[in-house]
């Protein structure tokens, strides 16, 4: 069959992709973020099936078993290479469709070859197709004969096993595209010239895993409950082939991008002139990508986590503009062709392009200032290896480089190069692994993925919540029992887990904990404590409880809820919606959720900001949230789909755990949430609200955690009766005296701290006119070194301006004891310091004979210690390290 592959844009390819499965019968989910959510294991989402999880794990049953995406995802293990391939990337796209218990390697199979070759959709000519199986895996061999694929275009590769421990695994098949005898890079007898070899010309395009298995803790295989279809395919190269491209950089996914960074080129470098600034146009076109959607998701750049991630692309970008003659900040221009690029699937980029820029912006301008510091480093580094007469750069300061100035490995060896000095590459690649494995075991205690619980996916039982409505006196058939993952009829006492026909008991969800109660039989006796409630995968609400007295399945029982428990986190959860709007109000609309727990004594609140929430916003937003509160709002609830409840402007927390209908939560018309959780009926029951403290978390998360109602009043009273203890102590006739009253004392212990300082000068200034004329000759160089009785630093830095300034001495060193601590400070004058003489290098003499350490510029250093009968050995070391010079 000749190809019928059409002309289409990266855009039309993802819709067709998404349309085909779509008439399959799967549900199009949308694109998760970036940043995961309820998940440890993971610092980024890495594929497609990383949302998906939950339902290979068997926590939860998916309202449709077919599922198809296009999730972006994020990989930065081997950074190195992007821009140097032709298909390495920090960002990319995966197509992927998904079946849970549902269809299995024939229809996959058959689904494959049908998109790939239809007319009606892909039109890829098949003799271009190539796939490869499991070796044992006979049955898709036989699948893949079936659709038509020759045996000949069946290659069995010993690889093709999906397996990331712990969890779901099983064979995988993967499609390869032959580009052709022009993309062929090695020889005719190249081991490695086939179908899943390495090289150009067989293009890996999809991967369909067959899971089937459940890698146990013990690790044997055992056939799974439910068997699922996992598939990836890489947008990026799929476009490359139906655009013809020799690279994915050639494609409408990155070359707009490209061509923005030429024109803002000050030197006018073009992409394609030469392959060293083909690399450099290409890792910036990636990493603006990568960074414009991490951003856009919420996170941010900082010295850790993922923001650490960021900021590293961010510097990586930034160098290789400076090779393009981008000299001025640049980065922040291409957020907006991104957003351009990719609105048609991710409108939210192009949204929130204002907010990005200056995220970026701000970045750029400090890595500016940051790249100058780290040139200065390296020519330092270069100096000091010419004049050690050696030729190599360490690599552990190679490293250093990279890993706190985001210089490139690579920039330091063409420095090196340009002064005649090599780098230790092996040095290097030990501190890099080093890196790795740290960040490796960080998450390694967290399972990647959860063993199937077979159990209960089986059960189906239905089972209503009656707790928006009704908490007590509820009558619910008990309908299952489960001790040690075994359905049971009765349960005499001890922990078990139950299903009931209807309960009000809340299961934890959105951060809300679970609810509390008892559970009576027909004569109005406690047979069980309810501890827990946790969503079965079929969403059931599963409580595990504390059987007292024996309990039978089918029949009926009473289930209370602890009001008092109930009423307090509801408090708390209506008051997170308030705090959710007021911190978009102050801060701004970038501002989203980003975590919540609600407890019944307080409430937690993660949320994404750039830069520190001041106290006047921080007072701003607790007047508002209040203010609301007395405002005495209504709140509501209604069940509705989803596109109405965007429609009434209602916020989506974390998009992809809802479901086709939602229930969207109103307090008056100033906050509209999608929640599942309980609320209060009025603000005004929460009474008050008091914020007890903010603070940074993580890369760009910030967390406020508050009291409502009974909680807040008593922080209220704690902190007046402190305020009365301190109006007590300094005297204030009346609590609104007291600032004044502690500012006036603050002002008279300045005044006095002034007096003191005066006269330490002047004690200073009357030693320094004795210990100046102490002056010795050590083979040449003359030194005054001497212990002085001064309060500190300040004074000891004084006397050295009075030495530098009559030059007293070619060196200066003085020591002061203050309780059990010693100060020590060395100056240097300039003529010495041009022929070789360093303070710092001095001070790192002498230091350690007080147990201290410290450092310096040449002509001034300063140490701290804790041996104070150290200070005349360290005195008498300065003169036996002049002697040695």
């Amino acid at each position: 069959m000749p190809s019928l592959m059409k002309k289409l844009s990266s855009s039309e390819i993802r819709q067709m992709y998404l349309d085909f499965f779509h008439e399959k019968g799967h549900t199009i989910v949308p694109s998760a973020s970036l940043v995961p959510q309820d998940d440890s294991t993971l610092l980024w989402i890495n594929s497609g099936v990383a949302t998906m999880k939950k339902y290979f794990d068997g926590s939860v049953v998916p309202d449709n078993p077919r599922m198809t995406s296009s999730q972006k995802s994020i990989r930065t293990n081997d950074i190195e290479n992007v821009g140097r391939t032709a298909r390495h990337h920090t960002l990319f796209e995966m197509l992927g469709n998904f079946s849970v218990g549902d269809y299995f390697k024939k229809e996959a199979i058959a689904w494959a070859w049908e998109l790939l070759t239809s007319p009606k959709w892909f039109g890829w000519d098949p003799e271009k197709l190539y796939m490869t199986v499991y070796p044992k895996d006979t049955d898709a061999a036989k699948f893949w004969e079936a659709t038509g694929v020759a045996p000949d275009h069946i290659v069995k590769v010993e690889d093709n096993f999906w397996d990331i421990g712990q969890g779901p695994s099983g064979p995988d098949s993967e499609i390869f595209y032959d580009r052709g005898e022009a993309f062929n890079n090695l020889a005719e007898d190249d081991p490695e010239n086939y179908p899943g070899g390495e090289n150009e010309r067989y293009l890996e395009v999809w991967n369909i895993v067959f899971s089937q298995f459940n890698h146990t803790p013990e690790n044997t295989y055992e056939p799974l409950p439910r068997k699922n279809i996992d598939t990836g395919m890489g947008l990026e190269r799929v476009v490359s082939i139906f655009q013809n491209a020799p690279t994915n950089f050639e494609t409408d996914l990155f070359l707009p991008i490209i061509r923005k960074t030429e024109a803002l080129s000050e030197t006018g470098k073009k992409y394609g002139d030469n392959a060293q600034d083909d690399v450099s146009f290409k890792v910036i076109a990636d990493h603006a990508r990568a960074i414009t959607f991490a951003i856009s998701d919420g996170a941010l750049p900082s010295n850790e986590g993922r923001g650490y991630v960021i900021r590293r692309l961010i510097r990586r970008a930034i160098v290789h503009g400076q090779k393009l003659g981008l000299n001025q900040a640049f980065l922040d221009q291409l957020v907006p062709i991104v957003g351009e690029i990719m609105q048609s699937h991710y409108p939210d980029v192009l949204k929130n392009a204002d907010y990005i820029e200056k995220i970026v912006s701000s970045e750029e301008s400090r890595f500016n200032e940051t790249l100058n510091d780290g040139l200065t480093l390296l020519n330092n580094l270069i100096a000091d290896t010419k004049a050690a007469k050696q030729d190599t750069l360490p690599g552990v300061d190679a490293f250093k480089l990279y890993d706190t100035y985001g210089f490139p490995f690579e920039l330091t060896k063409e420095y090196a190069s340009d002064e005649g000095l090599k780098v230790d590459e092996a040095g290097f690649e030990v501190e890099m692994k080093a890196q790795r494995d740290r960040a490796r075991n960080a998450r390694s205690n967290a399972k990647s993925m959860g063993v199937q619980r077979g159990l209960l996916i089986d059960i189906k039982t239905p089972s209503e919540y009656v707790g928006y409505d009704e908490l007590t006196d509820v009558h619910g058939d008990l309908k299952d029992i489960i001790v040690d993952e075994k359905l049971v009829d009765e349960v005499q006492k001890g922990t078990a887990e139950m299903i009931f026909s209807k309960t009000p008991f809340y299961a934890e969800m959105g951060g809300q904990v679970a609810d509390r109660g008892v559970i009576l039989d027909a004569d109005g006796n406690t047979v069980a404590n309810v501890t827990d409630v946790q969503n079965a995968p079929n969403k059931q609400h599963l409580h595990t409880v504390e059987v007292l007295k024996p309990m039978h399945k089918d029949q009926t029982y009473t289930l209370n809820v602890d009001l008092a428990f109930h009423a307090k986190v509801e408090k708390n959860h209506t008051a997170t919606h308030l705090l959710d709007q007021a911190l978009r109000d102050v801060l701004g609309e970038h501002t989203q959720q980003a975590g919540s727990l609600v407890e019944p004594d307080y409430l937690r609140f993660d949320f994404t900001h750039f830069g520190q929430v001041t106290a006047a916003e921080i007072a701003k937003v607790e007047q508002i949230v209040n203010d609301k509160i007395w405002a005495a709002l209504p709140v509501s609830a209604i069940q509705t789909d989803q596109e109405t409840g965007h429609k009434m402007g209602a916020i989506a927390v974390f998009t992809q755990k809802y479901g086709k209908i939602v229930r969207v939560v109103s307090i008056g018309d100033y906050s509209i949430e999608f929640d599942g959780g309980t609320h209060v009926n009025n603000s005004s029951e929460l009474g008050l609200f008091k914020i007890v403290s903010e603070s940074g978390v993580g890369a760009g998360v910030r967390r406020i955690e508050a009291v409502t109602s009974k909680e807040a009043f008593e922080l209220l009273s704690q902190e007046e009766g402190w305020l009365k203890t301190i109006a007590a102590q300094v005297k204030a006739p009346q609590l609104k005296d007291t600032t004044d009253r502690v500012s006036q004392l603050q002002a008279d212990l300045k005044a006095e701290q002034q007096k003191t300082a005066a006269l330490e000068s002047k004690l200073a200034k009357q030693q320094a006119g004795a210990i100046f004329e102490q002056v010795d000759d050590v083979n040449g160089t003359t030194l005054i070194a001497q212990q002085v009785q001064v309060s500190g630093m300040d004074q000891l830095r004084q006397m050295s301006d009075t030495w530098q300034a009559k030059h007293y001495s070619d060196v200066l060193v003085l020591g002061t004891v203050i309780g059990e601590k010693v100060n020590l400070l060395v100056a240097v004058s300039d003529d010495k310091v041009k022929a070789g003489l360093k303070a710092g290098d001095l001070i790192k003499a002498i230091a350690p004979k007080v147990g201290g350490g410290g450092g310096g510029r040449p002509n001034l250093a300063q140490a701290g210690g804790k041996k104070p009968e150290g200070l005349p050995a360290a005195l008498k070391a300065a003169h036996e390290w002049l002697n040695e010079q």
